[in-house]
């Protein structure tokens, strides 16, 4: 399921979900710009480090077509695994990518450099089980099923941990079509925005491992918040929308406010739990540390690596 930030995450993993969609679009339009790279990559590292923060599922990054060339991919993917995130999904079209299913025309970078960018990308993580998904595009392109295939036989032997297979159509027939023509163990992936009526289990029985609500957590919260705001400027007052809002108490529970009162109990001076010697003398005791003399000029101090 897609999540855009920390609080979407852990809704996510409440509702029960096996992993997290990191979603370009829905990281973007969060920042409220466009889905073709103007968020630069280090904004979206960002993004995905306060999500690591507050969940425990696995996160598969939507990382458009790698921000550039194999270098960006290499760099990117040592970023990726230092915030503990667990994969990241590149797709076959240039930099600047434009969102698939927006208008206008889409551009495939060549086989053998994306081939480049797959291989990069592995050779470059540290951690046996961080995934390396190809995104196939050409179907997105205007491609035909038998360009699509002979990309992702490339894309496979370059050690692409699992394919997803993207489609704009409202039926699922060129995902379909796709899954019953591939012949390696490389596991499929598909995104099923568009043809959502194409049940689960279809896709599932096709061959399909995996299934990406890509950006549905964004758009239930557009329309909201729509709804709110039309609300409140028309009655000028909040009365009408209690019961279409959570309470705050939700919002601070989401937070992980207990924690932090939990956190408050037993480390902040004055109290019992923090402070077992009940007095001030603990205070000084504490505090002493400070009163040493400064450090001799020349001595660099000590920093994590």
């Amino acid at each position: 399921m897609e999540a855009h930030n920390g609080l979407s995450a852990r809704i996510v993993e409440e509702a029960g979900f096996a992993a997290i969609w990191a979603s370009g679009l829905s990281i973007s339009s969060s920042l409220g710009v466009r889905d073709c790279n103007e968020a630069s990559w280090t904004q979206v590292l960002d993004v995905v480090e306060f999500m690591r923060d507050a969940t425990r599922l696995p996160i598969l990054l939507d990382g458009d077509s790698g921000f550039g060339n194999f270098n960006n991919v290499r760099r990117l993917v040592r970023k990726l695994e230092q915030r503990g995130i667990d994969g990241v999904s590149i797709e076959d079209q240039v930099f600047p990518k434009r969102n698939s299913l927006s208008e206008g025309r889409k551009t495939l970078v060549e086989p053998l450099e994306f081939t480049g960018k797959i291989k990069a990308a592995k050779d470059t993580q540290s951690r046996p089980d961080f995934c390396v998904i190809a995104r196939l595009e050409g179907f997105i392109a205007g491609a035909g099923l038998g360009q699509v295939l002979r990309r992702a036989h490339l894309y496979a032997d370059a050690g692409a941990d699992a394919l997803l297979v993207h489609s704009k159509r409202t039926d699922a027939d060129e995902v379909l079509a796709f899954a019953a023509e591939w012949d390696r163990p490389t596991p499929l992936i598909v995104v099923p925005t568009t043809f959502s009526g194409t049940p689960a289990e279809i896709l599932a029985g096709a061959g399909f491992r995996a299934l990406v609500w890509a950006n549905h957590n964004l758009r239930s919260s557009i329309a909201a918040m729509q709804a709110v705001c039309r609300q409140v400027f028309e009655e000028q007052s909040v009365t009408g929308i209690a019961g279409k809002i959570a309470p705050l108490q939700e919002v601070f529970r989401l937070q992980d406010a207990g924690e932090l009162s939990e956190a408050e109990r037993r480390y902040l001076p004055g109290n019992t739990a923090g402070n077992p010697e009940g007095t001030t003398d603990a205070v000084e005791k504490a505090a002493a540390p400070l009163s040493r003399p400064a450090r001799k000029p020349g001595l660099a101090p000590l920093r994590a690596e």
